[in-house]
């Protein structure tokens, strides 16, 4: 391929690649070539719901990234799974679907990005969305993205909800309607049964497409520019090195990571800081891969009284097999759900005038990602703060695309984030000893009894929490100096270059970040054909 052109050339196929190009070839007249460092989706486990914990930590589909040492984690460094597969990490994701909260876009809105107030975003929430309620002012029918109700209902998440409801938080059937607030179920992107990445919902059908051009398993080492127009990209694959050519644009959408990492290798960033790695500087964008933001909390687990978690099923070989064949014949089961059944949204913090706490209520228990589950019949939650005020960042380790950047997230660097996960923690266990959930409890596992100060669960939480890889603001969208992207996600100081992911936000969301990501790269395809006209 070394030398082809193309109007539009997509770096990445993850959750906003395979939207993009998917959308860009829908008239036929675009030719669009998606590049994707993965593989092509064909494992078995990527289209379990369940399958996430068999792909999460493994090398084929996943990066694999970790952090620097955490000077506020007790020098820990954590694991960050991001996908490497056509569907990226709506692949291996825990499929559930929030969209954040309104005041999340009209914060953005009031920090000069002009059309992305919650009013301007929604339209984009219901194009994509095939939502199983039908259609209503909040969600769409007939888009590409299924969002379907759990069939499968656990006990535990009925005396979850019970209990959250004891303690004073109203029960919320629709996260993404009027109001975040409450407890109730999640929505998940499954259609019958199986996972809908966007690689399932959006990509797949466009391959038939003779416009569109899929190039797996071949990684951008940098953007070719002829002065201040990005004309191309170098592509590796299979030993070979060769250039392709954009005739319109080109449309970064390799994430939180990688996005930023493929501007600094290709000369934008901090100009000091590429000069330090013998990288000649064509654009000084010093906010390239600053205002890094993620989602860390921690988990509270309790031994069940009842044999009735995922933790049981996956102690026996006979359920094992039982929960295989319900899924095979049915699409449903134990195998059929989301990494998150249940949750709730809430506020700790008196001035907070909508909720500051997520928590992720799981049928199972165990460590993180790759440590697999505890050998108890056991339940947790996962409490973390949703509006995070830790900054981080990300810097080159070398000028190779192939090394992976350095990770600075600063995770509870900022005391109100160890506040607020400290009484989302206090308040899990209160609601663990209300009825009727406390029915379910035989006792505490972690962190146990004897972690019973303000000072103590701060500590556990250092010491033992995670993330929930929801990395985002890297390539932050704004107005001002150290903006990377303007409103219509124009890379400053460069032409035909955008960037379409998670990293443009400038401020995390309220929840988890897939939908978001859909969101911005149907807004996205939209804004370029436009000016494309």
């Amino acid at each position: 391929m070394n030398g082809a052109e193309f109007d539009y050339v997509v770096i990445g196929a993850g959750s906003a690649g395979c939207v993009l190009a998917a959308r860009l070839s829908e008239d036929g007249r675009n030719r669009v070539l998606l590049v994707e460092a993965g593989g092509a989706d064909r494992d078995f486990w990527l289209h379990i719901p369940v399958g996430y914990g068999r792909t999460i930590a493994r090398p084929d589909v996943n990066w694999m990234f970790e952090t620097e040492p955490n000077p506020g984690l007790g020098g820990r460094r954590i694991f960050w799974p991001r996908g490497k597969v056509l569907g990226g990490s709506s692949s291996i994701n825990g499929l559930i679907y929030i969209r954040g909260q309104a005041e999340d876009y009209d914060l953005w809105r009031q920090e000069g990005n002009v059309g992305w107030s919650y009013e301007d975003v929604l339209p984009y929430f219901r194009k994509a969305e095939d939502q199983e309620n039908g259609e209503d002012a909040f969600h769409g029918t007939g888009g590409p993205l299924s969002v379907t109700n759990l069939t499968e209902r656990n006990p535990l998440c009925d005396a979850f909800i019970g209990s959250a409801e004891a303690v004073g938080i109203p029960r919320n059937d629709d996260f993404n309607g009027a109001s975040q607030e409450g407890a109730g179920y999640f929505q998940a992107t499954i259609r019958r049964g199986r996972r809908a990445s966007t690689s399932v919902s959006y990509l797949r059908p466009a391959m038939r497409r003779p416009n569109l051009s899929v190039m797996t398993g071949a990684t951008a080492d940098r953007i070719l520019f002829d002065g201040s127009l990005a004309k191309g990209v170098r592509l590796s694959r299979d030993g070979a090195t060769f250039d392709v050519t954009a005739r319109r644009e080109i449309l970064l959408a390799a994430g939180s990571v990688k996005s930023p990492q493929l501007l600094m290798v290709s000369g934008l960033g901090r100009g000091d800081d590429l000069r330090s790695h013998g990288i000649d500087v064509l654009r000084e964008l010093p906010g390239v891969g600053q205002n890094l933001q993620d989602h860390y909390g921690g988990q509270i687990t309790w031994r069940c009284t009842r044999p009735i978690t995922l933790n049981d099923v996956m102690m026996s070989r006979w359920r094992q097999a039982g929960a295989g064949l319900r899924w095979l014949l049915t699409r449903g089961g134990p195998l059929s759900v989301p990494a998150g059944q249940a949750g709730l949204f809430t506020r700790v913090l008196p001035e907070s005038a909508t909720p500051d706490l997520q928590f992720l209520f799981q049928t199972f228990s165990g460590g993180y990602y790759e440590d697999g589950l505890f050998k108890f019949s056991g339940f947790a939650n996962f409490v973390c703060p949703v509006r995070p005020r830790s900054r981080g960042y990300l810097t080159l380790r070398s000028p190779d695309p192939a090394d992976p950047p350095r990770l600075y997230p600063n995770y509870f660097s900022d005391p109100t984030d160890r506040h607020i996960a400290v009484e989302g923690l206090k308040l899990a266990r209160r609601m663990a000893a209300t009825a009727p959930l406390s029915g379910f409890v035989v006792d505490e596992h972690l962190p146990g009894a004897e972690t019973a100060t303000d000072d103590e669960i701060e500590i556990y939480l250092r010491d033992n929490g995670g993330c929930v890889s929801h990395q985002a603001g890297t390539c932050r969208m704004g107005q001002d100096e150290s903006a990377v992207v303007d409103e219509r996600l124009r890379v400053q100081g460069v032409q035909g270059l955008r960037v379409v992911d998670a990293s443009i936000m400038p401020r995390l969301i309220s929840g988890n970040t897939n939908a978001a990501t859909i969101m911005i790269a149907e807004k996205a395809a939209d804004m370029i054909r436009e000016e494309a006209g």
